[in-house]
């Protein structure tokens, strides 16, 4: 069968790029084509992508203004792809601004629409799962709690398929550098380490990276080291903290830390993966207001995912106004030394994981995607 992926950034390549390779052991003759990276095209066997994310991997709205002529060329070159290969299923991952207008094309054209690793609706932008209802046939979920989301709005098909962070990390802390390996290929000293980890984007980085560099410096019994994110100018770490700063390297700081600061996303749950207790950190521009906007827009009780997959408070939130240098390091000092609040975050990642479980997400969602496309193929003869 003929398959099309589209994924626009570089979380969904590597998830993607997975998927191909499962999809590959369940249907041996399967052909790929897709909107995507480096990764994606090994897995499909040297395969070029129609359109690479590099090329799309626009965040936020006067990114997309800005770069509004390539963002419309993207989606003609993806529309007209479809229209000439005609594949078995459009398989779309994350992204959702540019992946669902190309669910209606598909739907169009009456391609089935799956989607691996679907966005979060469940936070903001709810009214998209209508759209998600119409046009998509299948919504395999990564994390527990989005079933009941879905099957609430109407989207019977939403099935928890497991984590692909949780087999990743697993995957690096079985092939993980000792502390004294890391330490001398950094240049670090003995000293406990505390791992800063500031976002992936500029904008979050140079609003967290400040309140993190500052509280790091109450602490100099500790050697705060900070974790750079791919495609991120060293220059702009270096206009907040002279703090030592690692490439590529995420995963094996934070297990070697004694502890993080977190900025929230995706690092949250690894950071929590890996073990290590921390504190998630979210400021922007606007503290008060803002937060109230904030409370408002989303509509979820927690923003970090160690919390909304236990529904509890397992690692300490300071969002806007509250990530100041007096609070953080409040909830710092608390998780530092053992005792109660370090205990707790550890028992809460043990919880944590075990509703995460232990499947293979991207094996599941492969198994179920060929065989709901066999079935479909047998029933139409």
């Amino acid at each position: 069968m003929k398959y099309f992926l589209s994924a626009g950034e570089a979380s969904g390549d590597l998830h993607a790029a997975q998927l191909i390779t499962e999809l590959r052991k369940c249907d041996p003759d399967a052909a790929f084509s897709f909107l995507g990276g480096d990764m994606m095209s090994q897995a499909a066997g040297d395969v070029a992508p129609v359109i690479h994310y590099q090329q799309m991997a626009y965040m936020g709205f006067s990114e997309v203004i800005r770069h509004l002529p390539g963002v419309i060329r993207n989606m003609r070159t993806a529309r007209h792809a479809l229209e000439t290969q005609r594949p078995d299923a459009l398989i779309l991952v994350d992204y959702p601004s540019f992946n669902l207008k190309l669910a209606a094309h598909a739907a169009k054209l009456g391609i089935p629409v799956f989607y691996y690793i679907s966005p979060k609706v469940w936070a903001w932008k709810e009214y998209r799962v209508k759209t998600i209802s119409r046009l998509v046939r299948h919504v395999f979920c990564i994390l527990p709690f989005e079933t009941d989301f879905y099957r609430r709005h109407g989207v019977k098909s939403a099935v928890y398929v497991g984590n692909p962070s949780r087999e990743e990390m697993d995957s690096r802390l079985a092939t993980l550098e000792s502390r004294r390996e890391f330490i001398a290929r950094h240049n670090l000293t003995n000293r406990p380490i505390l791992a800063i980890v500031p976002g992936s984007r500029v904008g979050e980085i140079r609003n967290n990276l400040p309140v993190m560099a500052s509280v790091a410096g109450m602490h100099p019994e500790l050697q705060p080291v900070v974790a750079a994110a791919p495609g991120i100018d060293p220059a702009l770490y270096r206009r907040y903290t002279t703090y030592p700063i690692v490439d590529d390297a995420t995963a094996a700081l934070m297990a070697h830390a004694e502890a993080a600061l977190v900025t929230s996303g995706t690092a949250t749950l690894e950071c929590a993966l890996i073990g290590t207790p921390q504190v998630v950190l979210y400021r922007a521009n606007g503290s008060r207001i803002a937060y109230h906007l904030f409370k408002h827009i989303l509509h979820v009780s927690h923003v970090s995912l160690p919390n909304l997959i236990t529904d509890r408070e397992i690692i300490p939130e300071q969002l806007l106004h509250h990530c100041n240098d007096r609070e953080v390091d409040d909830r710092l000092s608390a998780i530092l030394t053992d005792g109660p609040a370090r205990q707790a975050q550890l028992d809460g990642y043990k919880q944590m994981r075990q509703i995460l479980g232990t499947t293979s997400a991207a094996a599941v969602t492969a198994r179920l995607m060929t065989d709901a496309l066999r079935h479909d193929k047998h029933h139409s003869k």
